[in-house]
């Protein structure tokens, strides 16, 4: 009983922290404007940046107010990763590990959205809540139908 309590403590705080951390990114894109943050993907080599730029601020913004609620985590959590692995590999990687702007922080945070989103985003959640009620709703539909 207690481990379940941590667990769900412990999800909570993790989706929490990162779905914050992701909407502060993306605020901060959207804040500079699409063309802007296309611009600085184009310097950094990223394909279509244009296309990635509208990706990144989606993922950031909608991943993480998803994360923060618990809704539709498999799918928030995929998308951050991506966001995360996108930018491992175009702006974090060459700087190595150690320096300013390394990747550090951008491994944490890909390798904690890959574990959102397959572990799932724990009982205190949106999607715990609804899948709940799908599941009382099929025993329902189960019981009314046997009778």
């Amino acid at each position: 009983m207690m481990r379940r309590a941590l667990y769900a403590v412990a999800a909570l705080i993790g989706r929490g922290v990162l779905g914050a951390v992701f909407m502060t990114h993306g605020w901060e894109k959207y804040g500079h404007g699409v063309d802007a943050v296309a611009t600085q993907f184009a310097s950094a080599d990223v394909p279509l940046p244009h296309v990635s730029a509208v990706f990144a601020i989606m993922a950031e913004l909608g991943g993480g107010c998803l994360l923060l609620l618990g809704l539709l985590t498999p799918v928030a959590g995929i998308a951050v990763g991506m966001v995360a692995a996108g930018a491992f590999l175009y702006v974090h990687a060459p700087r190595g590990i150690g320096e300013n702007g390394g990747l550090e922080l951008v491994l944490a945070l890909g390798a904690l959205a890959l574990l959102v989103a397959v572990a799932g985003p724990g009982p205190v959640s949106l999607d715990h809540l609804l899948a709940g009620r799908m599941r009382a709703r099929r025993r329902g539909e189960m019981i009314q139908a046997s009778v």
